[in-house]
């Protein structure tokens, strides 16, 4: 483990796929006499059809089918929560009944031997409806409406909090954000027989592979779900959605391959979002500063048709020391699309929240932001009463404001200049649990001198790919250009789905382990072929290192190829197999990981102008296994939280649910200009709770933070405290 291939800035293997056009995506596949279908979106948000007409689109040009409630195949449930692996985006399958529950939902389906010719016909299937009033805005909720989805408690925080010396009770909102990832949703669906391929931008393939059986009525091993290369996700693509299901129902019907792809507007309808949150903070506080008393109250909407929980309770639980805490969550059920994860899903509304609540209450206290929270610093995670994995959270605060120079802030507001430029200064804890799940991994060393790793696992952008070559690398010391990895393919063997920070620190174990195992075969053929240099050696005195089989008190210069063994045999490859789940002793240890963010603003009063001119980001994440696509990663949930801070919001039509900035001109996210100076710092400890390396994941965490240390700095600056994300410039124009 001491090898430079772990923990080193490591260049992508799928890199050149990648700039060169080689990688495919999942509308990228091009398959013979492929049809094209179009979905017809509703355009009300609560009601019923009356009527479809397509007479005339069935008739138009090129146009093979016209799909709807009333002539679709029956389509089941998904088994959810009573199995494993098998959750959907949208519970509710397409077409079920003339009922509607949101705007944008598919009420028809045109199929038709182009693009054109289906975008073309579905623009004259015209469907009338019986309408009601929908419900869209988290403020229209109601008690009729609202129901209990989560609740934490410790002590008694609603006793305790009257009698606190200081007190703070403030409300902090976070509006709709939509996933806007380049590439957009998309399924080619090929029947062969009685067996389907699905090209899939799918965040988890082995999932997507289970519900698309359940829903479809058809087993396993009749569904292949390929999803090589997808273009982001954020969350977004975690699940099934209705149209892949659409795909595989019109081309079984049909007889032939059918793409349905999702439009940039319909991103904003029917592959999900994060939902608004309305959150009571009230914090009780000796004068020194200790917390006597932790309470959130959470509102959040969700959909009709399923029970989105954007989990702020737990965070809430145990990110601060506090005897009494409470974390009440609701959910309400509103006219808009099922909400879903979307990067730092949970923690992120709820840590705009808890750190702009923390730092109000630091200034009540006219106490520094940093020095509260280490007053209140949590040694142990009280919600669980469990140690942690691994925290070294102080030594981020203090590596971070060194490195800032937080200790030349001056706390008084509009104090600090650059020219004519007021300058403000912010910073806010971030934070991310880390986990490990089931994975299974096969490794081949081949007669060629190479190796292969296969897993179902995918790559969304987050280096994947290359963290299985580097771990095969350190156990066998061949290049990084001499491995193949495969993923993405519901036939290789089953891995995780990539969310949740991970999937790094669940495949570790497994492909430690499968390479150690391809390993031993070779070495066993060393010690048992005829000829061999090796033959009746104790196979525990071998090794390979640098591809070479050679005894462990020798260098690796006296030892043989390992091709060169299997050649002995006339072996085409020797496999390893491993199939590892979490080890019991994690159950043991509360495992998250924890960071800091600082940030600096400039503010111009003149013309209200502000923009974000510094940003630093400390990570205590346990060992970084690629130093280059951990630090992407990092400065990558930053820019979007910058969006989140500044910009980002669906606006909702109340009169029909309508998201009307559904497009990139009016759904603002941070370009070239709007992103800052930005540094990230790496404590790297590693934490061996979770796997031999000791990594964590480190894809959410830098997102959730960034929200509340802009709007911390943004007071510094103005004296304006926001607390309705995002930040507008009206709000400053005091």
């Amino acid at each position: 483990m001491s090898s430079s291939v772990i923990g080193g800035p490591i260049t992508r293997i799928d890199g050149k796929l990648k700039v060169t056009g080689g990688a495919k995506y999942a509308a990228d596949y091009p398959i013979e006499k492929l049809a094209y279908g179009v979905a017809v979106p509703s355009t009300i948000a609560d009601g019923k059809i009356a009527r479809i007409d397509s007479v005339k689109a069935e008739k138009m040009p090129g146009v093979l089918a016209v799909f709807h409630h009333d002539n679709f195949d029956k389509l089941y449930r998904p088994a959810g929560a009573f199995e494993e692996l098998s959750r959907p985006g949208e519970s509710r399958p397409p077409f079920e009944d003339g009922n509607i529950y949101y705007y944008g939902q598919f009420v028809a389906l045109v199929v038709a031997d182009t693009f054109q010719q289906a975008q073309d016909a579905a623009a004259n299937v015209h469907v009338t409806y019986d309408e009601k009033a929908p419900l869209v805005l988290l403020n229209q909720a109601t008690t009729s409406n609202t129901t209990l989805a989560k609740k934490y408690s410790r002590g008694d925080a609603d006793s305790a909090f009257p009698k606190a010396p200081v007190q703070l009770d403030q409300t902090y909102t976070t509006p709709t954000e939509t996933h806007n990832p380049m590439e957009m949703h998309a399924t080619i669906a090929v029947w062969n027989k009685d067996k389907v391929t699905l090209y899939e931008s799918s965040q988890g393939v082995v999932n997507h592979h289970n519900v698309m059986s359940e829903m479809l009525g058809i087993p396993l091993e009749n569904i292949e779900v390929i999803s090589k290369f997808i273009g982001s996700g954020f969350g977004g693509k975690l699940f099934p959605w209705p149209h892949s299901l659409l795909a595989a129902v019109a081309a079984r019907k049909l007889g032939r391959p059918v793409k349905v792809s999702v439009p940039r507007t319909l991103m904003f309808t029917t592959v999900g979002h994060r939902p608004a949150t309305q959150q009571r903070m009230r914090l009780g506080a000796t004068q020194d500063g200790k917390l006597v008393s932790f309470q959130n109250d959470i509102l959040q909407h969700t959909s009709l048709v399923d029970d989105y929980v954007e989990d702020c309770t737990q965070v809430s639980s145990l990110l601060y020391s506090s005897p009494n805490n409470t974390a009440i969550q609701h959910l309400a059920r509103l006219n808009v699309g099922t909400p879903t994860p979307m990067r730092g899903p949970g923690r992120t509304p709820a840590l705009f929240a808890i750190e702009s609540a923390m730092d109000e209450l630091a200034i009540k206290l006219n106490m520094d932001a940093l020095e509260l929270r280490l007053k209140n610093y949590a040694e142990t995670d009280e919600a669980s009463n469990l140690p942690w994995s691994s925290k070294h959270l102080r030594e981020a605060y203090q590596t971070g404001a060194d490195r800032f120079g937080w200790s030349k802030r001056n706390p008084k507001v509009g104090s600090m200049r650059n020219g004519d430029l007021i300058q403000g200064w912010g910073m806010a804890t971030c934070t991310w649990p880390a986990g490990r799940h089931a994975a299974e991994v096969r490794v081949r060393l081949l007669a060629d001198g190479t190796a292969r790793a296969s897993c179902a696992t995918q790559d969304i952008g987050t280096g994947t790919y290359t963290v299985f070559a580097q771990v095969v690398s350190d156990k066998t010391g061949l290049p990084l250009g001499k491995i193949q990895v495969v993923l993405g393919d519901s036939a290789l063997p089953p891995g995780p789905t990539s969310g949740g920070s991970s999937v790094t620190s669940t495949v570790l174990p497994a492909i430690v382990e499968a390479t150690q195992k391809a390993v031993d075969a070779v070495i066993q053929v060393a010690v048992y072929t005829p000829n061999s240099p090796f033959q009746n050696v104790d196979a525990k005195t071998l090794k390979m290192t640098q591809g070479r089989i050679h005894a462990q008190d020798k260098s690796p210069d006296t030892g043989v190829p390992f091709q060169d063994i299997l050649a002995l045999r006339n072996l085409v490859g020797l496999d390893g197999h491993a199939k590892t789940d979490a080890d019991p002793d994690v159950k043991k240890f509360s495992t998250h990981s924890f960071g800091a963010h600082f940030c600096e603003i400039s503010f111009d009063p003149g013309i209200a102008r502000l923009r974000i001119t510094r940003w630093l980001t400390v990570i205590d994440s346990g060992r970084m296994v690629n130093a280059k696509t951990a630090r992407n990663q990092i400065l990558g949930g930053v820019v979007m939280g910058i969006g989140m801070g500044l910009f980002e919001a669906t606006i909702y039509d109340t009169r029909n649910g309508h998201p009307i900035n559904n497009n990139f001109a009016d759904y603002i996210v941070p370009v070239n200009a709007d992103i800052p100076e930005m540094d990230c710092i790496f404590l790297d400890y590693p934490d061996t709770v979770l796997n031999e390396y000791g990594a964590r994941g480190v894809g959410e965490i830098g997102l959730t933070g960034v929200a509340s240390a802009l709007t911390s700095a943004v007071y510094h600056a103005t004296g304006v405290r926001v607390r309705d994300l995002p930040i507008r410039m009206e709000q400053l124009l005091v």
